[in-house]
């Protein structure tokens, strides 16, 4: 399934996420037995979007011809020996000669200006041909983390759009490519980037109710941005009734680890503690250690 696949109808687009599964939020911060299938979404008419061409390598790794498995590994290397300008010479001769994950890694490469002058015009293109010939890559193979990683990176793109560049802003688009990554490939970063639309009502309408069911997916896999956003639509009731003990279990469970370190989580999670009464705070921690339980 090629990018312009992803790239469909507004309308059409807008009843399959109508038609996603919301999955329940039981007490104990679990979904329900339906929660985690999420259905790929179906292959619609494509539309037209921005023609993508990957630079060629100039020069090829040394005792050439290599394989293009060879190459990547001898990029690996020369990464992790800090040999930056030979890794970018071997990636680029093993993008050139069909190896995927080298175009991703050359995208990462563009996008962070690790080791290269950051150029996010030329990272679109190497996530965008990786994408496109890897969208339908059965989510279980070791590739499938990097194609979905592919998808958010592409989501970001027209989140934003490139200055001096085709890639206007598109929250329409980025919403697309992100439910692609968060249905089909389960990705969690994904499911948050989507949940985020909602809640904030880019390219959709703004509807926290309909941000749960992804956050609850992600939350379960241990995103802590999502279990934090999810700790606060329900102690704060934003997605309809308030549920404070769980949306305080979930922001406990959130500062446990990376998040703690966010001051924006911790405040989030601080702010909570005081807010909730004695018998709150309590079922809050019958909650968490069922949860934790349940992990075991």
């Amino acid at each position: 399934m090629r990018i312009s696949n992803v790239i469909v109808s507004a309308a059409v687009v807008g009843l399959a996420v109508w038609l996603e599964p919301s999955p329940s939020l039981s007490l104990d911060g679990t979904p329900s037995p339906n929660a985690a299938a999420v259905p790929p979404p179906a292959t619609l008419s494509s539309a037209p979007d921005t023609a993508v061409s990957v630079p060629k390598a100039s020069l090829a790794p040394s005792n050439s011809p290599l394989s293009p498995s060879d190459a990547f590994r001898r990029a690996t290397e020369a990464l992790k020996a800090g040999e930056r300008k030979n890794a970018l010479t071997s990636l680029q001769y093993a993008a050139d000669h069909g190896h995927g994950v080298a175009l991703w890694q050359l995208g990462r490469m563009y996008a962070e200006g690790d080791g290269v002058v950051r150029n996010d015009k030329r990272a679109f293109e190497y996530f965008r041909k990786f994408a496109d010939s890897h969208a339908d890559d059965h989510p279980s193979t070791p590739r499938s983390r990097f194609v979905a990683n592919a998808f958010v990176a592409l989501g970001q793109y027209y989140l934003d759009g490139i200055p001096n560049s085709s890639i206007d802003p598109s929250p329409e688009r980025a919403r697309r490519m992100f439910y692609h990554a968060a249905s089909y490939f389960g990705d969690p970063e994904a499911q948050y980037q989507l949940a985020m639309l909602y809640v904030d009502g880019k390219g959709v309408d703004r509807e926290a109710r309909r941000a749960v069911p992804w956050l609850l997916l992600a939350a379960n896999k241990g995103h802590y941005k999502s279990q934090a956003l999810l700790g606060r639509i329900l102690f704060h009731g934003e997605h309809g009734a308030r549920q404070r003990a769980s949306g305080l279990m979930w922001l406990t469970v959130a500062c446990d680890g990376p998040g703690a370190t966010v001051n924006w989580i911790a405040e989030l999670r601080e702010n909570a503690f005081k807010q909730a009464t004695d018998r709150e705070r309590a079922a809050a921690l019958v909650l968490l250690e069922r949860w934790v339980e349940g992990r075991r």
